[in-house]
């Protein structure tokens, strides 16, 4: 492992730069969804929370035997859309996970593709 990799988080596209490198890449995602609370400073000075959540890929990498983790967050959606709005949102989070498979795939990398679909918002 270079300096680099020791003080830098890991990316995607460090695990894709591996791969091309020749590098032995196993890897596998988990979908969640986190909810979460925004805070927004509102006019008269006060604060109002906003309830929203996110739509995010968690992946496990084993490089050559060492594993890494890395979290990417594909939407950030409101508790307040309409059933229709979270339906986009998911599709937008799911387009934006596949063009990271394809990514992943193009270098080497294969996993069982999932999806946000199944998610309930």
């Amino acid at each position: 492992m270079t300096d680099l990799e020791k003080e830098m988080p890991i990316r995607l596209e460090d695990i894709i730069s591996w791969a091309k490198a020749g590098k032995t890449v196993k890897a596998d995602v988990e979908l969640a969804k986190e909810d979460i609370v925004q805070k927004v400073l509102v006019e008269a000075g006060d604060v109002e929370e906003i309830y929203a959540y996110l739509l995010g890929g968690n992946f496990t990498f084993d490089v050559d035997g060492k594993m890494y983790k890395v979290s990417k967050t594909y939407l950030r959606g409101y508790a307040s859309e309409s059933i229709e709005v979270a339906a986009a949102n998911r599709n937008i989070a799911s387009a934006r996970l596949k063009m990271d498979y394809d990514r992943l795939m193009e270098s080497g990398i294969g996993l069982e593709e999932k999806y946000f679909e199944k998610l309930r918002l």
